[in-house]
């Protein structure tokens, strides 16, 4: 951990329902492009965003959770996007023919998919209910970015407790 300070973490008792209803909905921006019927990937990514600057000033919990939600959504739309332009050149311009490269690439979007469901799924849950999950890659830097001290945002919840017993919520690096 790095010399800087950081806020003390929210423990689930000391947040709103609405601060974790907030913070769960940033986990379910995946569903937008099933809400509009649509099949593109850009729709929950465009959603994601929207969210995230809408929300990220209600209270740091919910900015880690949006930003986090954010960044790990990244990937998986590139994923997706690659998927939809392969098949679309396959099987609507006859550009490329079908190869074990596809189905290894399809594969490789269905497993990458169903992780991040999965894991977005769990984060979900575990943000209704008050408690920090942290993604690989994406959660360490997401507590940096909105957790240090140098962070100027201004938030309504600043004073959180912290002389809190036993606490659930710790920083990724301990």
């Amino acid at each position: 951990m790095s010399s800087e300070s950081y806020y003390v973490l929210p423990q689930p008792h000391e947040l709103s329902e609405r601060e974790k209803e907030d913070a769960m909905g940033a986990y379910l921006m995946m569903f937008a492009s099933l809400a509009t019927s649509l099949p593109l990937p850009i729709i929950n990514l465009i959603a994601a965003v929207i969210y995230y600057y809408i929300n990220r000033k209600k209270g740091r919990f919910i900015h880690f959770n949006c930003l986090q939600s954010l960044l790990s959504q990244l990937p998986t739309t590139l994923v997706n996007w690659g998927l939809l332009y392969w098949g679309l050149q396959i099987f609507f311009f006859d550009n490329y023919e079908l190869s074990d490269y596809f189905y290894a690439y399809l594969g490789f979007s269905i497993i990458a998919n169903l992780v991040y469901f999965i894991f977005s799924l769990v984060a979900a849950v575990r943000a209704r209910k008050g408690i920090f999950m942290y993604f690989i890659f994406f959660g360490p830097y997401a507590y940096q970015k909105v957790y240090a001290k140098r962070n100027r945002l201004s938030y309504d919840n600043e004073d959180f407790n912290p002389e809190v017993e036993q606490s659930v919520n710790t920083p990724p690096f301990q």
